[in-house]
């Protein structure tokens, strides 16, 4: 079983810290948003991953490949990397995984993070889509079904046709299948929402061939595609994970928090909701609501809902601020 994982965007909308590390590198609680998907196929697939098909920019670095060839062997699985030169859709994004998109693939858009209390079984079906119940399905494309059959897909419906939004993860039986019908749509200019090649229209394809599609629901669904939703998904993994930490000098601590390895802290009040990556100092700070990455230095800070980049300085800093990698606040 191959996972394919498309994460060539620049990730605009969680700058500046998408700058220096692509979106699905950012952590949550000690662990990357990508590793967290891989983590949920492990423990809720009834297929073992034994390979990881990763779309890239053109200008992606040696140290992210490098970064997720390491989280790769973590998992036993090889790790791929394939390359989109530009951007144009979804549907293209997975056609760039050439050769990779054959046999059995599931494919998963590495914005958010799901998870299942259930195994999610893919026997005797040609494709199987995770959906989300939501309040407001005009925001989505939404999955019309009956009962575990899928029968149709409409991209962010005006009537109330279905609450299942499809969350970006899909399994395909035969992953060329799928890759004739995104042909297809190449081929004759077929481009959806937004004027580019959209998945959902291969989907649509498939279905009118009548391939058989079920779907597989999940009961988290959480967005780490701007700041605040990252900030809002962080705390409520903590909420749900509750970390352990210890004692700091002259510091209270009021959970949930994550505290990484060889995080020191002295005169200071953190949390709620606060996670604090491998190797940072703070000191005499008052810091809740946030996100603070490797190795930065805190110092007088009264910081709320405020991300930080790894081996970032603040001094005297107040507020609601980002900064990112290797940058200098002093106020």
């Amino acid at each position: 079983m191959k996972l394919i994982i498309p994460m060539a965007g620049r990730g605009t909308r969680v700058r500046p810290h998408s700058h220096t590390t692509p979106k699905p590198l950012l952590p949550v609680a000690g662990t990357m948003i990508v590793e967290r998907i891989v983590e949920t196929f492990a423990r809720t697939l009834d297929r073992k991953i034994t390979e990881i098909v990763y779309i890239l920019g053109p200008d992606f670095s040696r140290e992210i490949k490098e970064t997720l060839t390491e989280m790769s062997k973590r998992h036993n699985a090889k790790a791929t990397f394939r390359t989109q030169d530009v951007a144009l859709g979804t549907a293209h994004a997975v056609s760039c995984a050439g050769e990779s998109l054959k046999g059995e693939v599931i494919i998963v858009f590495a914005d958010t993070i799901f998870d299942s209390n259930e195994t999610v079984s893919v026997e005797g079906a040609d494709s199987v889509i995770w959906l989300k119940e939501v309040d407001d399905p005009s925001r989505f494309g939404v999955a019309v079904h009956d009962g575990d059959t899928i029968t149709d897909f409409v991209e962010k419906p005006s009537e109330p046709i279905s609450k299942l939004a499809i969350i970006g993860v899909y399994y395909f039986k035969k992953g060329e299948e799928l890759n004739k019908e995104i042909q297809y749509l190449l081929d004759n200019d077929v481009t959806g929402h937004g004027n580019e090649y959209q998945l959902t229209d291969a989907l649509d394809r498939l279905l009118k061939d009548g391939k058989k599609f079920r779907k597989a629901t999940v009961d988290e669904w959480l967005d780490c595609g701007t700041l605040p939703a990252w900030l809002d998904t962080t705390g409520e993994i903590l909420e749900k994970e509750k970390h352990s930490y210890g004692d700091y000098d002259n510091t209270t601590i009021h959970p949930p928090v994550y505290f990484g390895e060889g995080v020191k802290i002295s005169g200071s009040e953190i949390g709620p909701n606060v996670s604090v990556e491998a190797g940072t100092v703070i000191k005499n700070s008052t810091i809740k609501n946030s996100i603070i990455q490797k190795s930065a230095t805190l110092d007088g800070c009264k910081l709320d809902r405020s991300t930080i980049g790894n081996h970032a300085e603040a001094v005297n800093a107040t507020g609601s601020i980002h900064i990112g990698d290797h940058s200098i606040l002093k106020q």
